[in-house]
């Protein structure tokens, strides 16, 4: 606790002259500065003193800084944002409101927090989100500070917070999520450790394959009888074209046109185009 020198006299216990409201040593009496810079234009003379402020309120404004440290932000980022909400606070600070100190501190507060919330998820989070995960994380400490209290149910966090379980169960999955995961991260050490990427699928090439028989289905069971079997000989049973005449009693030039023609129509049906008439090699007759 600090002491008011100027009000304790020897032999008087401390507590009794200390004073109501404690102030850091960070919060210098610049009340007659703040009312200059209040009646000055902007010119060269205000720049200076308003420099004179922020140099005197750096050290407060770093101290909030350091409150937010061990969150993933580097401690000099958090100082350049902290003197950012600090400049903010000396340009909107009205002295006839009272002490700036009372107004710097939320003002820097905020601009801090709000460099979380804007800067520092990994992926963009709707902003209604992140509030629900800071309700969800307060309540969280609030019912588990006593001693030998069980993790919070959402049902609790819910009736804590007043609100639903499904907010509580959305805010909860964003305390998971403010940062993300590397692909190559190791799920298991070892020789048999693999990564995060060594979990994913991969596209599988036969999807293209159904899609393509879903698509000739219909165009194949419109087919005379003789071409279904002819391109069943050829494309399923690898046939070579000789030997389907052989067994057809047709010629091979014949077996060949049948080919080049049902392979036609069953495209053109495929693709949605009228149906033709083909001749030899696919050629419309």
């Amino acid at each position: 606790m600090l002491i008011d020198m100027s009000t304790t006299r020897p032999g008087t216990p401390a507590r009794q002259s200390a004073p109501n409201r404690r102030r850091h040593d960070d919060a210098p009496d610049t009340t007659a500065l703040f009312t200059r810079l209040a009646a000055l234009d902007d010119g060269p003379e205000r720049d200076a003193l308003r420099d004179e402020l922020v140099t005197a309120w750096l050290p407060m404004a770093h101290r909030i800084a350091g409150r937010f440290r061990d969150r993933g932000e580097s401690t000099e980022d958090l100082r350049q944002v902290a003197a950012l909400g600090l400049v903010k606070a000396i340009d909107r600070f009205e002295p006839e409101r009272g002490a700036f100190e009372s107004y710097a501190v939320p003002t820097i507060t905020g601009e801090v927090k709000r460099h979380f919330r804007d800067r520092m998820w990994a992926l963009r989070v709707p902003r209604r989100v992140q509030e629900l995960r800071n309700k969800v994380r307060v309540a969280r400490r609030e019912l588990t500070q006593s001693p030998g209290s069980a993790e919070p149910s959402a049902a609790d966090i819910a009736a804590h917070t007043g609100l639903t379980e499904d907010e509580v169960a959305a805010g909860m999955e964003a305390l998971e999520s403010f940062s993300t995961l590397s692909l190559d991260a190791e799920l298991s050490a070892g020789d048999d450790g693999y990564s995060l990427a060594d979990t994913l699928g991969s596209s599988d090439a036969s999807y293209d394959v159904v899609i393509d028989r879903e698509s000739a289905k219909e165009g194949l069971r419109r087919l005379p009888e003789r071409e279904r079997a002819i391109l069943y000989m050829r494309f399923f049973e690898d046939m070579t074209q000789s030997r389907i005449a052989d067994q057809l009693g047709i010629s091979q030039m014949h077996v060949s046109r049948l080919i080049s023609r049902s392979c036609a129509r069953v495209r053109d049906e495929a693709l949605g185009q009228p149906t033709s008439l083909r001749g030899p090699g696919g050629r419309a007759i």
